[in-house]
């Protein structure tokens, strides 16, 4: 195998781990500054930060295929978690109240995050990719930008009105609204400051390619 798809096996992890992590921890909530956010967001910005490139390196359909697997690992992780809740404890072992309080989530969270989840990456995707097209493949930074705002208002968008509408007469379009921009805002600043981080990523990952495989940014 070479040096390179080693690499790319690396971010494949990455982004892996860091999808579990935000469906698992991401249950918390803390307050950032004045705004009640899940600790997911400290996550979620990685997941479009790997899309991105791979997408720059390797292509849309490389980073769309990481997208469909990661997609069907959460379908597996969410089945399995459901299954281990569901079975009943041994006597001697007293903590499933904290077990099931943990792992579980209901039904429309579950699928709220599936949902969003896969829109959301092939937004980002797709608008990675044309931007790239249209650019010549140079600004990187604006396509990295860009494709993360755009397919981060979806995600936020889709997950908080499938998750919470109308779960309380409270939750009204307006009221979700209101709690979406101010999470979206973080994502973005988040993604901004991750900028760096992509031009390093896929310097490290142009690296060991001949130059032929390489394009410019």
């Amino acid at each position: 195998m070479e040096k390179r798809d080693n690499k790319l096996m690396v971010l494949f992890a990455l982004y892996i781990t860091s999808m579990v992590l935000v469906n698992t921890l991401g249950s918390k909530i803390t307050t950032l500054g004045s705004v009640r956010a899940s600790v997911g967001v400290f996550f979620v910005p990685i997941l479009f930060l790997v899309t991105d490139i791979i997408g720059e390196v390797y292509g849309r359909k490389t980073s769309a295929l990481v997208v469909n697997i990661s997609t069907g690992m959460l379908v597996f992780m969410f089945l399995m978690m459901g299954l281990c809740i569901v079975l009943p404890p041994n006597a001697t072992w007293g903590l499933q109240e904290s077990y099931v309080a943990i792992f579980s989530s209901s039904m429309r969270m579950t699928v709220a995050s599936l949902i969003s989840f896969y829109i959301a990456q092939h937004i980002d995707v797709f608008t990675f990719s044309f931007i790239k097209k249209i650019t010549n493949n140079k600004y990187l930074w604006i396509r990295n930008n860009v494709s993360t705002m755009v397919s981060q208002l979806f995600d936020t968008t889709i997950f908080m009105f499938i998750a919470f509408y109308h779960i309380t007469p409270k939750y009204t379009p307006s009221f979700i609204f209101s709690l979406i921009l101010p999470y979206w805002a973080f994502k973005v600043l988040f993604a901004f400051l991750d900028t760096p981080l992509c031009y390093l990523g896929v310097y490290w990952l142009k690296k060991d390619a001949s130059k032929k495989e390489v394009t410019g940014i």
